[in-house]
């Protein structure tokens, strides 16, 4: 019986750890944020990917908190612009960081 006692006030600490362990942080993404950008980031590879011009095994794609970093190497300035306009246009994307270099 004591047991059952103090069990209201463990499950309240518990969910309250909980609920702070999945909070975000500057330097971390909560869990809805880590959905939300591996959503975000499979929308812009699919679309790199459907680009034929575009060689989408050169271009890595990353995500934090809405803002995709393209990097990797692409054949010239106009696939750079081809890419970073194409990750734009996809919802949820709120900026996108360059870090693409021509070959």
């Amino acid at each position: 019986m004591p047991l059952l006692k103090h069990f209201p006030a463990f499950f309240l600490a518990a969910m309250l750890a909980l609920l702070v362990g999945c909070a975000s942080s500057a330097q971390q993404e909560g869990t809805g944020e880590y959905i939300d950008d591996t959503v975000i980031t499979a929308k812009v590879k699919a679309a790199i990917f459907s680009e034929p011009t575009l060689k989408s095994t050169e271009i890595n794609v990353e995500t934090f908190k809405g803002v995709v970093q393209l990097s990797g190497f692409v054949s010239s300035h106009d696939d750079v612009h081809k890419a970073v306009n194409l990750t734009r246009r996809i919802e949820g994307v709120k900026s996108v960081k360059n870090d693409m270099r021509v070959k």
